[in-house]
Formats: C-alpha cells, sequence, structure tokens
C-alpha cells in the first residue's frame, strides 16, 4: 500500500510513510471488508460514515507538516484510524466525534490497540474541544460549507488546519495563522462526508 499509493503519488515525508505502515488500517475496518482493507479508496463503516483511501489520509498529514511536538484537534473521529496514523507524528491528538456510537467505538479500538495519546469525545465538531485549545494542527475529516470560526480561533500562532470545504463539489484547503491572520491554499478537490452540527 505505502510504496504503490503513496510514495508512488507524491508522498514522500518518512515519518508520515512510517506512521502509515505502523498502524494496521483492518483494525478499524468492519470485518466483512476487512479484504479490502490496503486497496486505496474509502470504506463504508458504521452510521453512513466512511473511511478516507490511505492515500488522501497520507496526502493531508503531509500538507500538515505535523512536528512531535505538536497539539492536534481532529474534527470526525470515525472508526479512528487517522487519529492513529496522526498520535505517530504528533504528541496529543484530541478528536471530536458528533456521532456517539462511533466516539465509543473508535474509543474503544484506540485503546486496545495502545494509542495513549489519542483522546476522544463525543461532541459538535463546529465548536472544537476548547478546554485543550490552542492546537498546533486542527485536521478535519468531514466537510463543513465553509470552516467555522470557532476552530480557528483555537488554531494557535502559526498554526496549520486542513478541510474539506464544500457541498456537491469540495475543494480540500489548508490554512495557516501568521501574525493573526488566516491565509488560505487550495490544494485539491476531494469528496467527504458532510460536516454535521446534530444527529437528531
Amino acid at each position: 500500500m505505502v510504496h504503490y499509493q503513496l510514495v508512488g503519488r507524491g508522498v514522500s515525508q518518512p515519518r508520515v510513510l512510517d506512521a502509515m505502515l505502523s498502524v494496521p488500517r483492518d483494525e478499524f475496518i468492519p470485518i466483512d471488508l476487512r479484504n479490502l482493507s490496503y486497496t486505496d479508496g474509502p470504506l463504508p463503516i458504521d452510521y453512513g460514515q466512511t473511511i478516507s483511501q490511505p492515500y488522501i489520509v497520507a496526502y493531508m498529514l503531509q500538507a500538515l507538516e505535523i512536528k512531535p511536538t505538536d497539539r492536534v484537534l481532529e474534527v470526525g473521529t470515525g472508526s479512528g484510524y487517522n487519529a492513529a496514523v496522526m498520535s505517530k507524528l504528533a504528541n496529543e491528538v484530541y478528536s471530536v466525534e458528533i456521532v456517539s456510537g462511533l466516539a465509543n467505538e473508535s474509543s474503544e479500538i484506540l485503546k486496545k490497540l495502545g494509542f495513549k495519546n489519542v483522546h476522544v469525545r463525543q461532541g459538535n465538531g463546529y465548536q472544537g474541544w476548547p478546554e485543550h485549545a490552542p492546537f498546533d494542527v486542527i485536521c478535519l475529516t468531514a466537510a463543513p460549507i465553509k470552516t467555522p470560526r470557532t476552530l480557528f480561533d483555537q488554531l494557535a500562532e502559526g498554526g496549520r488546519l486542513i478541510a474539506p470545504e464544500g457541498d456537491a463539489y469540495q475543494q480540500l484547503v489548508l490554512y495557516q495563522k501568521i501574525q493573526g491572520t488566516i491565509h488560505k491554499t487550495d490544494l485539491i478537490p476531494v469528496r467527504f462526508v458532510p460536516m454535521i452540527q446534530t444527529t437528531s
């Protein structure tokens, strides 16, 4: 997976590649789909959500340039796979999942696999996790129409935020906070599940 799907498509950061190699993706995928664990495509998980394709995970993490000292906020825990990979790159990962069932399941998987620096809670990702802000890195794994101001407020000076934005058409964008000003860079077209504010 790493050689053909990642290196062959431009993912070259050694730390990202090592992190992808060290996390067993099949542990985060429903049993009946585990034969597809290392194909380069998104797969359905519970509650109508998906686990992103490996290339997109690696692409986003390479763009974020996560440092070993970084505190990371993830919005959209999903299966827990992305948080697990980020935990190999960062100091601490705080992950918010709006679907309570997914928050519980991903938390259990991460605990079982020994990811001690990942903290999961059920909550509204639009609100972030203010008790642990500011964050050096914020990673959205679901798509808002527009990234909420609340998350920019929780981004540290010099921090990076990556998000898929849009509705029918989505664009992956990278933001950086430089001297209090948010700078935006458009990356690639993507397709993510929508970022929701309520499960009711």
